[in-house]
């Protein structure tokens, strides 16, 4: 196909299974999908929920460390959880190990300003109802766009909360998303002062030949900064379906070029699930909503196993009908068919691959799968 394919991996904790076995499978995935032609392996950061992705910036060390070629990055690191120069400083250590291969990726952390109206996608027997009716689900040219979800719909923040506050140090206060951004390009540029006038220099880090990506979902700060900033953008679709498509307008629209991109650079996301048939992708999806429920509502479950899974409720459904519809879910030619045209509405330089299973053999098989339906392995012989 015409653009190149990324992994976006968040480590996901089985049912059953442990967080080192999570871990083992994404550098077991990592190096499959060196060999297979992925152009880049990213590790996602989240916290307090039933993933092993908490400290990407560690894990970065451990992938680089398992793979030869694969660029190897950060999903994002949220940035209000860390000072500038622990990033830089960690990034550093790898690059030094491992140079030329990394992409720094930042995203703003927790206490977004939501911007959401109410959603108002509709179930029908178990299943999101898509129409081209404002305010609804719609399908642009092959691409679902649900209504942006509302996080008012979540009633209990209490976990939330609780976590933002475990993430950050008493009375501590995170910069401007901006101003972080602008100190940790200082610190790699060698270019950085106190405030109060001091010069001083990461080591290792000052220097490094890695790619600054900023991370968004919606057309707000994240993709106006990046734009602004002449960087490469990562538009959030799979977490965000009902805005990110925004997303990369406002990043196009605010470009300015730089010493880094001379034009607009844009990887868009997505969950996938392939497998031979559609049927049986059906099937190896089939607790996704279970999970996404879990993390929305507080709980955070391990991945359930689709054996043992009860149907949700209407009322469960209705809290992620948004991810359900925008899951892209089937056999190759399926896959293939909506992942080329998320990549031509949004004019996507490069697509990012997410996909959780609860056996690990069945993610393996649907990165494998989509590889070779999209040519990765052949492109790469040539």
């Amino acid at each position: 196909m015409s653009v190149p394919l990324s992994i976006l991996d968040l480590s996901p904790i089985s049912e059953g299974s442990t967080a080192a076995q999570a871990l083992r499978n994404t550098v077991d995935l990592a190096r499959q999908a060196e060999q297979w032609g992925y152009r880049r392996y990213w590790l996602a950061e989240h916290h307090f929920v039933s993933v092993a992705s908490s400290s990407s910036l560690t894990l970065l060390g451990l992938v680089a460390a398992a793979t030869s070629r694969i660029r190897v990055g950060t999903g994002a690191v949220q940035v209000g959880h860390h000072t500038s120069a622990s990033i830089v400083e960690a990034f550093g250590t790898v690059d030094a190990l491992y140079p030329g291969r990394l992409d720094l990726g930042l995203g703003r952390s927790g206490h977004r300003r939501s911007q959401f109206g109410a959603a108002a996608t509709t179930t029908r027997g178990g299943h999101p109802v898509l129409d081209t009716v404002t305010g609804r689900t719609q399908i642009r040219d092959g691409v679902v766009v649900p209504p942006p979800f509302d996080p008012r719909r979540v009633t209990d923040r209490s976990k939330f909360l609780a976590s933002a506050e475990a993430l950050q140090q008493p009375g501590a206060q995170s910069l401007d998303f901006a101003d972080q951004v602008a100190e940790i390009q200082a610190l790699l540029d060698g270019r950085f002062f106190t405030t109060s006038g001091v010069e001083l220099h990461a080591v290792p880090g000052e220097g490094i030949d890695t790619e600054l990506w900023l991370f968004g979902s919606s057309a707000g700060e994240s993709a106006e900064l990046a734009g602004k900033s002449g960087l490469p953008f990562a538009a959030a679709y799979h977490v965000a379906p009902g805005s990110a498509l925004d997303a990369v307008d406002a990043y196009r629209a605010a470009f300015r070029p730089s010493a880094q991109l001379a034009e607009p650079h844009v990887i868009v996301s997505a969950d996938v699930v392939t497998a031979a048939d559609d049927d049986t992708a059906r099937h190896h999806a089939s607790t996704y909503g279970h999970w996404v429920h879990s993390i929305r509502s507080g709980g955070a479950t391990e991945y359930p196993d689709p054996a043992t899974a009860s149907p949700l409720t209407p009322d469960q459904l209705r809290l992620v009908d948004d991810r359900l519809a925008s899951q892209i879910v089937g056999s190759p030619t399926t896959v293939v068919e909506r992942l080329d045209a998320l990549q031509r509405v949004t004019g996507a330089d490069e697509l990012l691959i997410t996909t959780i299973t609860h056996d690990h053999a069945d993610r393996l098989e649907s990165h494998r799968l989509l590889a070779d339906a999209w040519g990765l392995r052949a492109a790469r012989a040539a």
